[in-house]
């Protein structure tokens, strides 16, 4: 407020007073002006009052929590969709049985009989009294299929029973196919599967069948699982007695041969010393006394020989131990351990070369013995724990070196006819050879 001219100070001049009372008026307008520009900027620059802060705190607290609210219910939804996602995944694996080749195969094991019986044709009687179970009980009333006896249609009950009838028919039909495609697919390492299949199919119907209370009985059930295991045994011994008889009949005709050489050989020594027989009578005849003893030595050499041929031909356990590798198709540390009656045993390692093998064999160690079927046998004994196949113990392969098996050989046989440390694979090295050298064109 200005003051009155009489109040002014004596030295303060009136027009004076009036223009510093105009520039204080508008000094004041100013700074209000600045002051309310001011507090436009700071509320755009969100500094706010306490009283401001402290509502703008408590509104986002409401906000935060709201938020976590929120996102606690977007989770716990989101948890019991997975959870139902879950369930449902389960139940969809549950109905789907794993028939894939390459898993069924390295899971397969040693194959375990369900029904032990003696052999296949045992298996086929027991087969054939289990589809005479199974013709019994798919007959009409044969207990094969359950339904609902209380099902009408239109208040109709004999029209409700054939309806369920109907309905049973065409489940106990869809399983019975179901069944019948896996016994002629079957084998015997797929027989879990397929009995896990086949549960899951009975499932399936039941489910399908619910309304009538339709479903495959548990009896019927139960008998055509005990028709896939009595199916798996037959096909394992089947083929058990298959390789049995391959084996046998390549015994016969190693047999076969080891007779025809021994043959051979006792005709052509017995005409050698009928030979020489002619030409002691000859000597004898003109006197020649020291030519008559030279032919005796020989000719006493041939009658050993021929009852060296006549021994084999009585002692089926006579033969040749014999120690062969093949580095070209087994690699190094593999040998093969077996024996042979032959004559010449090389005729036999010469026929196994030509067995479908790249390569030839090559012998690392030969022996004769009175007894080498026994020799045979505790040389596998002692490489048991190194032979490549352990379900069939016919396939006489060890993963084993050529010094490994002699010195097993020395302990039980003694001295060796010839032993070979290094194998020659000429074929083999010289491959190799070939291959270094060969120049091929970038």
């Amino acid at each position: 407020m200005i003051p009155p001219d009489n109040q002014l100070p004596p030295s303060v001049p009136w027009f004076g007073a009036r223009k510093l009372a105009a520039a204080l008026l508008t000094e004041a307008q100013n700074l209000r002006a600045q002051r309310d520009e001011m507090q436009k900027q700071l509320e755009t620059l969100g500094i706010l009052s306490v009283v401001q802060l402290e509502a703008r705190r408590a509104s986002l607290q409401r906000e935060i929590a709201e938020q976590a609210s929120r996102l606690e219910q977007e989770r716990s939804a989101a948890a019991t969709a997975v959870q139902a996602l879950q369930t449902q995944f389960e139940e969809v694996r549950k109905s789907i049985v794993d028939t894939e080749e390459v898993a069924l195969l390295q899971e397969a094991g040693v194959y375990q009989y369900r029904h032990p019986l003696s052999d296949a044709v045992a298996y086929t009687t027991a087969l054939a009294a289990i589809e005479d179970k199974i013709k019994a009980m798919i007959r009409k009333d044969g207990g094969a299929v359950q339904g609902s006896t209380t099902w009408t249609v239109d208040g109709s009950l004999p029209r409700g029973r054939a309806m369920v009838r109907d309905f049973s028919n065409l489940m106990l039909r869809a399983f019975n196919a179901e069944a019948d495609n896996l016994v002629r697919g079957l084998k015997p390492y797929k027989l879990p599967a397929a009995i896990d299949r086949l549960r899951k199919v009975a499932d399936t119907i039941e489910r399908l069948g619910k309304t009538m209370t339709i479903r495959i009985s548990a009896p019927y059930i139960q008998l055509r699982v005990q028709e896939l295991e009595l199916t798996a045994d037959f096909l394992h011994k089947q083929a058990e007695e298959k390789e049995a008889e391959r084996m046998e009949r390549e015994r016969l005709r190693e047999e076969r041969k080891v007779a025809q050489e021994i043959e051979r050989e006792r005709v052509r020594l017995e005409k050698e010393r009928q030979h020489y027989v002619n030409a002691l009578e000859a000597l004898v005849a003109n006197g020649d006394e020291a030519g008559a003893a030279r032919l005796r030595e020989q000719l006493d050499d041939v009658r050993r020989a021929i009852e060296d041929v006549d021994y084999r031909a009585a002692n089926i356990r006579a033969g040749y131990v014999y120690v062969i590798s093949n580095i070209g198709s087994f690699g190094e540390r593999m040998v093969k351990v077996g024996m042979t009656r032959r004559l010449d045993p090389m005729d036999r390692i010469r026929e196994l070369s030509d067995a479908s093998v790249p390569f030839n064999f090559d012998v690392h160690a030969l022996y004769f013995s009175k007894d080498a079927v026994g020799i045979e046998a505790a040389m596998h004994e002692r490489l048991a724990e190194s032979r490549v196949n352990l379900v069939n113990r016919r396939r006489e392969f060890f993963r084993a070196t050529a010094l490994e098996a002699r010195a097993h050989l020395a302990e039980l046989a003694g001295e060796l006819l010839q032993f070979q440390d290094v194998p020659e694979a000429l074929e083999y090295r010289q491959g190799l050879t070939r291959a270094q050298n060969t120049i091929r064109p970038e």
